[in-house]
């Protein structure tokens, strides 16, 4: 049975790409479990067979989605109707698509795309980067709004911090639960978010990307500390 994330809290996004240590449905779902057991309310999962691996050992909701470049196409967050049904199918009980106004590879809109997955009975969150994006996906009937994709359009702020503006804005203006996705380095910034009106935070590399979260604290400590004589 598909299921929704209504408790408000930290979604832990367990994504790794080809060439990566812990690349592999194995590796995600492992990562999954250690979430759960830290309290994650819900993981976010790219590709089917990670997803498939991950809703086999966890007890919380799964948002999935299929990371994919075609061509030249800037769309490549679950781009295509196609995709989004094969993360239906394997098993997500969310499934985040781009939810910008932008056209797919497969020449359709937003507006087609969660027409036919509405019909279908799936649960869609749309992944916006701009407050007029998120009302649009929300006129169209999606069930949630993550900020994920701002800062990764060209028309959209770019930053090094989540977009807690947005997030506010968000929740003002819509009564849908809007998601926080993007950028997220801290608890603090977790925080400011859910208090900005966040139904729940996504946290991806801070958690799951042990290379990341060495790089982050190597950068921290070698401008401070002699660290050869």
């Amino acid at each position: 049975m598909r299921r929704m994330i209504t408790e408000r809290g930290l979604v832990v996004s367990c994504q790794a790409y080809e060439g990566e240590p812990l690349f592999g449905p194995h590796h995600m779902a492992e990562m999954a479990k250690a979430a759960v057991l830290g309290g994650a309310i819900g993981i976010r999962a790219n590709g089917t067979a990670d997803i498939a691996a991950i809703k086999a050992v966890v007890n919380v909701p799964v948002i999935g989605l299929l990371k994919r470049r075609v061509g030249d196409c800037p769309v490549y967050i679950t781009p295509t109707l196609e995709d989004a049904c094969a993360v239906h199918a394997a098993g997500a009980d969310i499934v985040a698509i781009d939810g910008t106004r932008r056209l797919r590879p497969d020449g359709t809109t937003i507006r087609q795309v969660v027409e036919e997955l509405t019909r279908l009975g799936v649960c869609v969150m749309a992944d916006v980067s701009t407050l007029e994006e998120g009302l649009h996906a929300a006129e169209l009937g999606v069930q949630y709004i993550s900020t994920t994709l701002s800062g990764y359009t060209p028309y959209s702020p770019g930053t090094n911090k989540p977009d807690i503006e947005l997030v506010r804005c968000l929740a003002q203006e819509t009564r849908l639960p809007v998601v926080a996705e993007g950028r997220f380095t801290s608890s603090e910034q977790m925080i400011q978010a859910l208090n900005a009106g966040a139904q729940f935070v996504v946290v991806g590399s801070a958690i799951t990307r042990p290379q990341d979260i060495t790089e982050r604290y190597r950068k921290a400590i070698e401008d401070k500390v002699v660290l050869n004589s």
